[in-house]
């Protein structure tokens, strides 16, 4: 019982939590069936311009011809590469390689137009030859100029689009997609010159050195932007559109691609491919009234969400060595397309911090990128720091000391050096000590040793450990000694100091010498001088 009960309240709970998002996708997937139902277009795509967002489409990223659309591009390139106030020389093919059923502004072999005039003709008549004139006024030739265009392409991110000419005549390796032109336009409506001229209802060209009147007048070929009067009724007249341009060839049939802004949101929709048919009994071409349904499902079912706003608080994050929280924020407004059902759901952003973040962290420093998904979609910003995030206290002096490289690069040499130095001085002392300590051992053993051993000698000399005096020696050194006035005289040649004399004498208790004992030689006498025989005063036993 007790599982059965906890299997009924999940289940409660799940279809409560899944119902909502259950029934709001039944009622969008209601809605595209009923607008697919209104299109007759072999191709279309409706994109939200600030976030690039398809909404819906049919074949939109298939290869069609673009037509005149092509033009959207010519005009980018001539407005990034020029001065709008340039003069450009209409060439004798730019004037005469028009096929006779294409649209042209009447314009003259050797005529001199600005590049202004040439693109509100370009644009707003779809004129031909004014595309030629400014593709051999920027690239050089029409060959160069269509290089441009299909490096622009790729740039833009077009990747089924090939360009050989700036206008759009036909040709079979010259396509593209609802797509790709879609991205053209985004791209092309973010420039103000562009967005003023495709919006222009009509323009009268100036007269120039080859035609002096100012009588060529042209209005917009687009008739979602003319406004319908008594006179010209235009049942197709759209209030929110803002442009952009037609294009037909009996290969590509109709072509528009234009744009329209409602409440702060603005949508680019391309149709191709497309037909005159009939609508409740009347004539109708389908380029219009596909896009104005297109427009119409966009505006009704889909908002703009602002996610996060710039700079605003998203959440606190920890980092590594840092002595708090770091405050992070988007760098730009995160804004996502979402339908009206969900506009009120809470989407949850996906940080991701830079490898190896730490403190310090300055204020405005990037820390890594903040996404949210809805949808499916992907909306990214960079992430930045709200606030200065430091590390500990010792940390933030070295930091500080750092930031005087060159000083801090210096103040490491000269230490290393004095390190060095004092190593080097201490060295040095420690082995003059060592030496000078075996020095000192050295002549204390020189000095001790010999003098000792002279003794030692001196001692054998005098009395030989192995000798023994007989009694006769005995009794004569007993005859020495009563006689206390004798001089005794020394032999100094076997005495190395006076020191070693004295401890001799006394050592033997003052041998007494017998003048017999010396032979008194004359010879001898005469050379021996006072300081070599010593007079020996007499000693009195009793003293």
């Amino acid at each position: 019982m007790k599982k059965l009960k906890c299997l009924l309240s999940c289940t409660i709970i799940i279809t409560l939590f899944f119902s909502p998002i259950i029934c709001n996708a039944a009622s969008m997937n209601k809605k595209t069936s009923e607008l697919a139902e209104k299109i007759h277009s072999e191709a279309v795509l409706i994109m939200e311009s600030e976030t690039g967002k398809v909404v819906y489409e049919k074949n939109g990223y298939q290869i069609k011809y673009p037509a005149s659309t092509t033009k959207i591009m010519t005009a980018i390139l001539a407005i990034e590469n020029c001065d709008l106030d340039d003069l450009a020389t209409a060439s004798e093919f730019a004037i005469n390689s028009i096929p006779y059923d294409y649209s042209v502004a009447n314009i003259r072999v050797g005529e001199q137009l600005s590049i202004r005039d040439l693109l509100n003709v370009l644009m707003i008549h779809s004129a031909n030859e004014a595309a030629y004139i400014i593709a051999e006024h920027v690239g050089g030739t029409n060959e160069k100029f269509a290089e441009m265009m299909n490096a622009k392409a790729e740039e833009i991110g077009c990747t089924s689009t090939h360009f050989v000419n700036p206008n759009g005549i036909q040709d079979d390796n010259h396509y593209s997609s609802a797509y790709d032109l879609a991205l053209i336009t985004r791209y092309a409506m973010q420039n103000d010159t562009f967005r003023e001229i495709v919006k222009t209802t009509s323009y009268t060209l100036p007269s120039t050195n080859a035609y002096p009147e100012a009588d060529r007048t042209f209005t917009n070929t687009n008739h979602l932007i003319m406004p319908s009067t008594a006179q010209n009724p235009n049942k197709y007249y759209y209030p929110y559109a803002i442009g952009v341009k037609t294009g037909y060839t009996s290969a590509a049939q109709n072509c528009l691609v234009s744009a329209a802004e409602k409440d702060g949101t603005e949508y680019i929709c391309v149709v191709l491919g497309s037909i005159y048919g009939y609508i409740d009994g009347v004539a109708t071409s389908y380029r219009y009234t596909d896009s104005i349904s297109l427009f119409d499902f966009a505006f009704e079912n889909f908002l703009l969400k602002d996610l996060t706003i710039e700079n605003e608080f998203i959440e606190s994050v920890e980092i590594e060595n840092g002595t708090k929280p770091l405050e992070v924020a988007a760098n730009s407004t995160i804004s996502a397309l979402v339908d009206s059902d969900n506009f009120n759901t809470n989407y949850q952003p996906q940080i991701e911090l830079n490898d190896n973040l730490e403190a310090p962290i300055k204020k405005g420093d990037i820390v890594g990128i903040v996404t949210y998904n809805v949808d499916g979609d992907n909306y990214s910003s960079e992430l930045i720091a709200l606030e200065d995030v430091n590390p500990p206290l010792i940390d933030q002096i070295t930091l500080q000391l750092k930031d005087y490289s060159t000083y801090y690069k210096i103040a490491e040499i000269l230490l290393a050096l004095g390190l060095s130095t004092l190593i080097i001085t201490i060295t040095i002392a420690l082995i003059r000590r060592r030496k000078m300590k075996s020095c000192s051992i050295l002549s204390k053993e020189e000095i001790i040793k010999p003098e000792s051993q002279e003794k030692e000698v001196s001692k054998e000399e005098i009395i030989p450990d192995t000798e023994k005096p007989n009694e006769d020696v005995l009794e004569e050194d007993k005859k020495i000694e009563e006689k206390p006035n004798n001089d005794v005289y020394i032999d100094s040649t076997k005495f190395t100091n006076s020191s070693v004399i004295a401890d001799n004498i006394e050592e033997f208790d003052e041998i007494e010498l017998d003048e017999t004992d010396i032979d008194l030689d004359d010879d001898l006498a005469g050379e021996l001088s006072s300081d070599i025989l010593k007079e020996k005063p007499s000693k009195n036993k009793n003293s």
